[in-house]
């Protein structure tokens, strides 16, 4: 059976970053970041859009796991990750 295509979006703080995306392409995923907002304070967020197949998708939701830094809010999420899956997958 063959890997589907995945969307991973993830929606992480943005002072986790550089660091979530450093390690993220040292595994070899290509990884587009966009500036965002949101929740109640608006606080400064990163959504991460990432294509892959979907025998990679929980490597790279561990490695977000991993690199994303303790929350010092108990009420405040540290990431939201969504999978989707993608009926076309091209990099060009």
């Amino acid at each position: 059976m063959s890997s589907e295509n995945r969307l991973v979006i993830a929606v992480i703080q943005h002072r986790d970053s550089e660091n979530i995306l450093g390690v993220l392409t040292e595994e070899n995923f290509r990884v587009t970041r966009i500036a965002s907002s949101g929740g109640f304070l608006r606080r400064g967020r990163d959504t991460l859009l990432i294509g892959t197949k979907s025998d990679c998708v929980d490597q790279a939701k561990q490695i977000i796991r991993e690199n994303s830094a303790p929350s010092i809010d108990p009420g405040l999420k540290r990431v939201s990750i969504f999978v989707l899956k993608v009926d076309q997958f091209e990099r060009i």
